[in-house]
């Protein structure tokens, strides 16, 4: 039985249009243990006929038997797995991978040949050979380091070490002195003493004579095919072993190890290029991480905002006045209590806390110094649980105040700042409209609203203080003005009756002082607020509770159906609602800006994926002679290209978050930290990685072995 069984093989190239014959009707067999010697001359067809042998080619007709296996209806993985497994290549060039040492270079072969090897056997494998063949104290250096012998040896250790049936040596000591010429043939004779078979292809008859068999091709035929020892024909006798059914590679831990191996190896050897690569990733995902976070820092610091204004906060104002068909405004009519807002909290399931508050502006005196407040409202204690607004110092009046009317009152920041320029305001006395009040506590800092007002500007006192002390007129006053105006118009006439009540000028009690008015205010009949703050208890319920106040005010107020409301709610749900979709509008539209770096990058990568390609085509050659599947060739370029925005989104990430500390710390621009951001940017470089990594992995894959080893 036959090893090798060649029949009627002809291999045609094409130049242009214009068909080359190279071989012509080849036939041969070589058996089992065999040291065979391909000769000729420069192109007579003995490298394309060694090609063909070694299933790096393929002819285009005739049969090619190895191992009793059709060899031209094989597939191209196929073969690549049949070259990995029964044969082994010693270039004249050596072929070896540069910038990797000589053990990388014995057991890359490995990494192709469906056995899950640990690295520790792989090594041990390699280092045995790289003795065997006199280098075990040069196995950590590079090619450069090595001679053309010792470079030459590593390619027979490489040839060997899956064990193969066949080793294929294309003019081996072309490029070797004569010394070193003779080291190499005596292995090669070493070798095929051990029962491996040599096809040595050389054009050198002092070589030649060291094979046991000499083939002599001219012009594409076999011209001779004479036998140098006896020994020959007892071996073509030989029945080889039987062979093992080819094994497709396994996707095992050892054989992803491997192929991450290989992807490393390939980015180390031009570790700028590599680094440059990735500038285009890491700009991307440091501009997305950091437009992202400055994003969600800016929509938090809105949402603190509307939080203190009170974004569960429901405000009812009365209607419009009218009087003589002129209406005059919203929130001019008196038709809002107290009672109202006790109503509201008591019969309203989905509000929390209301608090009355009457308004007033007027100047505001502490010694020398004044201000006219922003705000100077008069509410109950619960106005503070509406607004979730804590005091700073003191505390705040008492239920007890407001029945009252006590002349008692709490600062603002900016209103304490304003009139005590530093001082504790506790225990001191204010002038409000010349009503002296005593402060007894400061709220808590507050900021600007959505309008850009400072809510920091505020006086607050008891509803029944501000109403009768500071805003509006007792009901004695306005029965004295009453009187004097009575008085006047009695006195105007002219007829009168008899004198039987004393005359309005004659008073039976004595006239109140201005002080004595204010110290002892007779309170309305109808005590109206401005206005009613409520809170609902959370903001899903805002609906909810702007129905049930709605209900029960008109109830209230008895509004017949069909009439229109004299009181008016507002929220902040609109407001709300439009700042957030701005916020998200904006941070969306910087993502999409930071995406565009990312696709830059990407395309950067597919430039140099490509450029790696070409550089390496004979590597990608040198990697399908020994084995090397094209999936095996497609993954390791798109893994090193994954690996590339890996490292980019690694480096992104830190680089971003970095900006973002910056803007915060010198610029004081609001940022939050965005888990969800970090993890998006990451999986989209990865992804660039993949997308724009396959094509040049795939055009890698394409290439065909023979045409990538002689490429120059």
């Amino acid at each position: 039985m036959k090893l090798i069984e060649l029949h009627d093989i002809y291999k045609n190239y094409y130049l242009g249009e214009i068909e080359v014959p190279v071989l012509k009707g080849v036939s041969l067999s070589v058996s089992q243990g065999e040291f065979l010697a391909l000769m000729g001359t420069s192109g007579s067809g003995k490298t394309t006929l060694m090609n063909i042998l070694g299933c790096l080619d393929r002819p285009t007709s005739g049969r090619y038997r190895l191992e009793d296996q059709n060899v031209t209806q094989l597939s191209p993985d196929e073969r690549a797995l049949l070259r990995n497994q029964k044969l082994g290549f010693v270039f004249q060039t050596f072929n070896l991978l540069p910038r990797t040492s000589a053990l990388e270079n014995v057991m890359m072969p490995l990494s192709y040949n469906g056995v899950n090897l640990s690295d520790k056997e792989a090594r041990g494998r390699a280092e045995e050979l790289l003795q065997r063949v006199g280098l075990g104290d040069r196995m950590d250096h590079e090619p450069s380091q090595l001679s053309g012998g010792q470079q030459q040896r590593v390619a027979i250790a490489r040839a060997l070490v899956n064990n193969p049936a066949i080793v294929f040596a294309d003019e081996p000591t072309g490029n070797l002195d004569s010394n070193t010429s003779e080291e190499m043939l005596a292995l090669f004779e070493q070798l095929n003493a051990e029962g491996v078979t040599i096809i040595l292809v050389t054009h050198d008859e002092q070589v030649a004579r060291y094979a046991k068999r000499i083939v002599r091709i001219r012009d594409g035929v076999v011209e001779a095919d004479e036998a140098s020892m006896p020994q020959v024909a007892a071996e073509e006798g030989a029945v080889p072993e039987k062979a093992e059914p080819s094994r497709r590679p396994t996707w095992a831990l050892p054989r992803i190890r491997w192929m991450l191996r290989t992807a490393f190896h390939g980015l180390r050897r031009n570790v700028m290029r590599a680094a440059l690569t990735t500038l285009g990733i890491i700009i991307g995902v440091s501009a997305v991480i950091a437009m992202m976070e400055i994003g969600r820092g800016s929509s938090s610091a809105i949402q603190k905002t509307i939080a203190s204004m009170g974004a569960n906060n429901l405000l009812v104002v009365p209607g419009a006045a009218t009087s003589g068909g002129v209406t005059f405004g919203g929130g001019t009519g008196m038709t809002l209590t107290p009672q109202d807002a006790e109503a509201i909290l008591k019969e309203c399931p989905a509000v929390k806390a209301t608090a009355p508050v009457v308004r007033a502006r007027t100047q505001v005196i502490r010694g020398n110094r004044n201000w006219v407040p922003i705000y100077i409202y008069g509410t109950i204690p619960q106005f503070l649980d509406v607004r979730e607004w804590p005091v700073a110092e003191g505390e705040m009046f008492s239920d007890q105040d407001v029945r009252n009317a006590s002349k008692v009152c709490l600062l603002g920041q900016t209103l304490a700042r304003e009139l005590f320029q530093g001082e504790s305001p506790l225990g001191k006395e204010i002038r409000v409209n010349n009503v002296s009040f005593k402060v007894i506590g400061v709220l808590s800092p507050k900021g600007a609203n959505m309008m850009g007002l400072d809510q920091d500007d505020i006086l607050l006192a008891p509803w029944t203080a501000i109403k009768y002390r500071v805003a509006g007129s007792s009901l004695a006053a306005a029965n004295q003005s009453a009187q004097s105006s009575s008085s006047s118009a009695t006195s105007d006439k002219v007829n009168t009756l008899s004198q039987i009540y004393p005359s309005a000028k004659l008073n039976l009690y004595p006239e109140q002082s201005a002080t004595q008015l204010a110290n002892t205010p007779l309170p309305v009949r109808f005590a109206n607020v401005d206005q009613i703050l409520t809170a609902a208890r959370s903001t899903p319920e805002i609906p909810v509770a702007l129905r049930q106040i709605t209900q029960l005010l008109r109830e209230r107020h008895r509004i017949r159906p069909g009439e229109p409301d004299d009181f008016s709610i507002r929220d902040m749900t609109e407001m709300t609602k439009t700042l957030s979709s701005t916020a998200t509008m904006m941070t969306k539209l910087l993502l999409a800006v930071a995406l565009i770096s990312l696709v830059v990058g990407g395309v950067g990568i597919m430039n140099i994926m490509l450029v790696s390609v070409t550089e390496r085509t004979r590597e990608i050659g040198l990697r399908m002679a020994v084995g090397a599947w094209s999936r095996d060739i497609l993954n390791q370029f798109l893994v090193e290209s994954v690996v590339l925005c890996f490292c980019g989104g690694i480096a992104g990430i830190l680089a971003g978050r970095g900006i973002s500390w910056l803007i915060t710390a010198l610029l004081r621009w609001p940022t939050e930290l965005s888990l969800d951001a970090i993890l998006a940017a990451f999986v989209v470089s990865v992804t660039v990685g993949i997308m724009f990594g396959y094509y040049p992995a795939w055009k890698a894959s394409r290439l065909d072995p023979i045409n990538a080893l002689r490429y120059e």
